[in-house]
């Protein structure tokens, strides 16, 4: 089957180890020369990166033409360049392909993976890593998941699809289900009762990868909130040896729940179970920060939050479709 073809005549970057290129414009009548621009753009990248990514031909100008980093930059419009970390670390684990067909690839994601390049994964995150394996240049994501969730991961295939998967989760049209570990509700001095409906307004935190909720009264949104999450405790655990920063600890029980988000606000599902009393199992950032994000992970202490199933009606071919993920969390095996 043919999903569609692209109309666009605009040049396109070839995808290269499975990096697709980034673009950023340059300011009309800069007199600063590409590698100055960049250096000063991207100032958290050093000069000798950017160098180097001149010297193997991976900055280009919007015709596609290599740059060099002392080229003038007065007739240029954007550069076109390519993500690269050196001395990457690898992933001691790798992601499944559970379902592929002419439109779809559905992965089944480990902790700590990336979907997209970000931080100091490039080549080790889910999608660069598929489009190696599957040969697919257009592949990409339509909906979002954690970097420390594990599960279930829908990418469309062809560039041309893309809308019209993302349009699904726009709309609420896809049924999705995460199982997640946390203190059994006794713990919780909100003494949640469940099954419940978790609604509220959340917004960034001063800490940009942290969200928070703030309350109804410090915003004007006629409905009052923007994420909403169904909730259910669903099995007691064993207890579990809680470290303490003050040189003690203590037995927490634990317990087993599943989570039904109806939105899709970034981090919903951990800030609604931090707001409940309840955070999750291993939660580095709620409800404070244990770990900074540029530190080593653990990974003998995975968040224990798994994106179970998901379901939707596929809107290319028609046809429903469920998936559901072979992992499991920690306390569950």
């Amino acid at each position: 089957m043919v999903c569609g073809m692209s109309s666009s005549n605009a040049f396109k970057p070839p995808v290269k180890n499975g990096v697709g290129s980034s673009t950023v414009s340059v300011p009309a009548n800069t007199t600063l020369s590409p590698i100055d621009f960049l250096t000063a753009k991207f100032s958290a990248i050093s000069r000798e990166e950017w160098q180097h990514r001149f010297e193997v031909g991976e900055i280009l100008n919007a015709a596609g033409r290599v740059m060099g980093p002392q080229d003038s930059l007065r007739n240029e419009s954007h550069l076109h360049y390519y993500r690269s970390i050196l001395n990457e670390p690898e992933l001691p684990f790798k992601a499944a392909v559970i379902f592929q067909d002419d439109c779809l690839v559905v992965a089944d994601k480990p902790h700590f993976m990336p979907v997209t390049p970000g931080g100091r994964y490039v080549q080790q995150s889910l999608l660069v890593q598929l489009k190696q394996q599957l040969n697919l240049p257009e592949l990409s994501p339509v909906h979002r998941i954690d970097r420390e969730t594990a599960g279930l991961v829908v990418l469309s295939v062809r560039a041309q699809d893309r809308n019209a998967y993302q349009e699904l989760f726009r709309l609420r049209q896809v049924e999705k289900t995460y199982e997640a570990i946390a203190g059994a509700p006794e713990t919780s001095p909100r003494h949640p009762k469940f099954p419940l409906v978790h609604r509220s307004m959340m917004v960034e935190d001063s800490q940009f990868f942290r969200m928070r909720e703030i309350s109804s009264d410090l915003h004007h949104d006629s409905l009052g909130y923007n994420s909403e999450t169904w909730m259910d405790c669903v099995e007691r655990l064993h207890s579990h040896l809680i470290e303490s920063t003050h040189d003690n600890s203590c037995i927490k029980p634990l317990a087993s729940y599943l989570l039904k988000p109806v939105t899709g606000q970034r981090h919903q599902l951990r800030v609604h179970m931090n707001a409940l009393g309840l955070p999750l199992m291993n939660d580095q950032f709620y409800p404070q920060v244990l770990r900074d994000t540029n530190e080593h992970d653990d990974f003998n202490a995975p968040l224990q939050l798994l994106a179970k199933t998901i379901s939707f009606k596929d809107p290319v071919t028609g046809i429903s479709k469920s998936f559901q993920s072979s992992r499991q969390l920690v306390a569950l095996r």
